[in-house]
């Protein structure tokens, strides 16, 4: 029996019962392969129920406010993706006419569907022979051919994509997919793999030379950025907060926030107390300073301190782009996890 038949056989038997694995729609499949990158599956499947309740088909994806969509979202980071969930949703509703694209060349070239995401509906909803490669399979074929070098180079991924289509299961290459995708999250695991437990150990070659612990080899991670922020949770007397809305071509874009001070530096909260007169209005009156919140990203680390301050009349001062909301309508606002998490934590 060869890789692929003893993948499926162990799939069938073990598969964990997820609710998207009961669909061949395009849609469903699209939306739990995007809330799955970068998160973990049990956290997943309340965003996917919750999302799938709000917005069951492509349709009424496309025709829902932005903000609504954002803070539906909100908690899972990465804000990119719901954005081009989005915007997507809107080209096929509108110039598909509904209909998702069944080649991988064409579902490619839609935004936020790179090609792992292609391959999985591709194969997944339409058979289509495609291997889908993420960074569990990435790391199921490094130990099983023994693939040595930076999992992330185009040569080394090259290699990759060749040995996974070798071992493809044509006739059926959506449980195929999500065979590679289930034996990397549950069996081929990159601290303790469970190899004795593993179906294709057989087939393994860094199982049988004892090599499993280095592959695949370790590279230096990219450096992480830190970035300093200040924010200003304004309040006015008659009970009002300022807040804004961020702009394109930043982290958490399309999301609310408070008035915001970015600095190249951490600062004091005496220095920070400074900045928020200066930039802002001197009659406000301070009530509170928080400095030293730390909010890790995949390659930045949000170094905050939060400046609350009440204002006596607030067309004192001149707010830009902010607007002023009851304090009481601020749940319904799609915040980041960093401005959710303080609040929930320290209040306003």
């Amino acid at each position: 029996m060869n890789i692929s038949a003893k993948l499926a056989f162990w799939y069938e038997n073990v598969k964990r019962d997820l609710h998207w694995r009961n669909s061949q729609d395009p849609y469903k499949i699209w939306i739990s392969e995007i809330i799955l990158q970068q998160t973990r599956v049990n956290q997943g499947i309340g965003y996917y129920e919750r999302f799938i309740s709000a917005y069951p088909d492509v349709f009424t994806l496309a025709n829902a406010d932005r903000d609504s969509v954002l803070k539906l979202w909100q908690g899972l980071g990465y804000y990119s993706r719901a954005n081009n969930l989005h915007e997507t949703s809107k080209h096929i509703s509108g110039e598909l006419k509904g209909n998702f694209p069944s080649a991988y060349d064409e579902l490619i070239k839609l935004k936020g569907i790179g090609p792992y995401t292609a391959a999985a509906i591709a194969s997944i909803a339409f058979n289509q022979p495609v291997a889908a490669i993420d960074g569990n399979i990435k790391r199921v074929i490094s130990r099983i051919f023994l693939i040595p070098g930076d999992l992330n180079s185009n040569q080394v991924m090259k290699q990759i994509e060749v040995l996974s289509c070798s071992i493809l299961d044509k006739i059926n290459p959506g449980r195929h997919n999500q065979a590679m995708m289930e034996l990397g999250a549950i069996i081929c695991l990159p601290g303790n793999p469970k190899c004795i437990e593993c179906p294709v150990n057989i087939h393994c070659s860094a199982f049988k030379e004892n090599l499993v612990q280095e592959f695949p080899e370790k590279y230096l991670k990219k450096t992480v950025k830190e970035r300093y922020f200040i924010y200003l949770i304004l309040l006015s007397e008659d009970g009002k907060i300022l807040i804004r809305k961020r702009k394109e071509g930043d982290i958490w874009k399309g999301l609310y926030e408070f008035p915001l001070i970015e600095t190249s530096e951490k600062k004091s909260p005496e220095e920070m107390a400074e900045l928020i007169f200066k930039n802002y209005s001197a009659d406000m009156k301070i009530t509170k300073i928080t400095a030293g919140i730390v909010h890790a990203l995949s390659h930045r680390r949000i170094i905050t301190g939060f400046v609350h301050a009440v204002l006596p009349d607030k067309n004192s001062i001149q707010s830009g782009d902010a607007i002023w909301i009851d304090i009481v309508e601020f749940p319904g606002f799609a915040v980041s996890r960093l401005i959710d998490r303080y609040i929930s934590r320290e209040g306003f």
